[in-house]
C-alpha cells in the first residue's frame, strides 16, 4: 500500500449499501484497480459490525478501515489497530463528564452499550425537542468540555473526542501513508460524512434520501453530487474525475546487484 499514489474511501450505509447490482460492479472495479489505488472504508459502525456487513455483501477487505466515526483506524491484512491514533485523540477526552451533561438534556436518549465505545458516546436524538448543535456546543463550553458532535440521518448524535472524526482520521491516513489528499476520493451520503469531504480531497455525494444533509456543500468545486444512488454514484464520480486516468503504478525496484 505504501506505493499506491491514490485511494478511494467510502462510507457503508446508504453509500456502498443500497443496491446489490451496483455494489457488485463497484467491488469488481476495485479489485481490477487494486495495484493502482488503496481501498478504504470510513463508517460510523464499530469494527465488528462493519466486518459482519462486509462479509455479508462480499465487499473486499479494505487496506484501511476507519470505524466508529473516525475514532478507530485498522490496517490490513491483520486488522492492526493504530495505537498512535488512539493516543492522539485521547487528548481532553472526559466521557463521564460529557455523559453527565448530555444525559440531562431533552430529546436525547443514550444508545445501547453495544453501539458505544471507548471514544464514542452515541445518542438517539429528537431534533424537535433537543437543543441545536450550536446550543449543545455552547452548553459543553459552559461546562469546560470540548468534544466533536456528529449528527447523521437526522436521528443519531455521536459525541467524540475533539480530535476525532472521519475527516481527521482520513487526513491522518494521508499524512502517514504519504498519499496526497488531492489523490483521495471520498464517498458518502449523510451529515456524518461532511468533514470527510471538506478540504483538499475529491468527494462524491451519492443520491440517497439523506443527501440533503450535505446540500450546503453544492458550491464546493471538489465535491460532486452524483445523479445515481449508492455504489453506482461512486462509479459515476470516478468517471467524472477520471480518477484512475493518471494513476501511476510504482516503478519496479532495481536489482541489488
Amino acid at each position: 500500500m505504501r506505493y499506491h499514489d491514490r485511494a478511494v474511501f467510502s462510507d457503508l450505509d446508504q453509500t456502498l449499501l443500497g443496491d446489490p447490482a451496483s455494489l457488485k460492479d463497484f467491488t469488481e472495479f476495485v479489485r481490477r484497480n487494486r495495484k493502482c489505488a488503496s481501498f478504504g472504508i470510513a463508517t460510523g459502525r464499530r469494527l465488528d459490525s462493519a466486518l459482519k456487513v462486509m462479509k455479508r455483501y462480499r465487499i473486499p477487505m479494505p487496506d484501511v478501515l476507519i470505524t466508529d466515526v473516525g475514532t478507530e483506524i485498522h490496517y490490513a491484512p491483520e486488522l492492526t489497530a493504530d495505537q498512535a491514533w488512539a493516543r492522539h485523540i485521547d487528548h481532553q477526552w472526559q466521557p463521564k463528564t460529557l455523559r453527565r451533561v448530555m444525559d440531562e438534556l431533552p430529546g436525547l436518549e443514550l444508545q445501547p452499550k453495544s453501539l458505544r465505545s471507548r471514544f464514542k458516546l452515541s445518542y438517539f436524538i429528537d431534533p424537535t425537542k433537543a437543543p441545536s448543535l450550536d446550543e449543545l456546543y455552547r452548553l459543553l463550553h459552559q461546562e469546560e468540555q470540548t468534544a466533536n458532535l456528529i449528527l447523521s440521518f437526522g436521528q443519531y448524535l455521536d459525541v467524540l473526542p475533539v480530535r476525532a472524526s472521519k475527516g481527521f482520521a482520513l487526513r491522518y491516513f494521508s499524512d502517514q501513508w504519504d498519499i496526497p489528499l488531492e489523490h483521495i476520493l471520498v464517498a458518502g451520503g449523510s451529515g456524518a460524512d461532511e468533514d470527510m469531504m471538506r478540504g483538499n480531497t475529491l468527494a462524491v455525494v451519492v443520491a440517497n434520501r439523506h443527501h440533503e444533509e450535505l446540500s450546503q456543500l453544492t458550491d464546493i468545486e471538489r465535491i460532486y453530487f452524483a445523479r445515481e444512488p449508492y455504489a453506482r454514484g461512486i462509479l459515476e464520480a470516478i468517471d467524472h474525475y477520471d480518477f484512475y486516468g493518471e494513476c501511476r503504478l510504482p516503478e519496479p525496484e532495481p536489482d541489488a546487484d
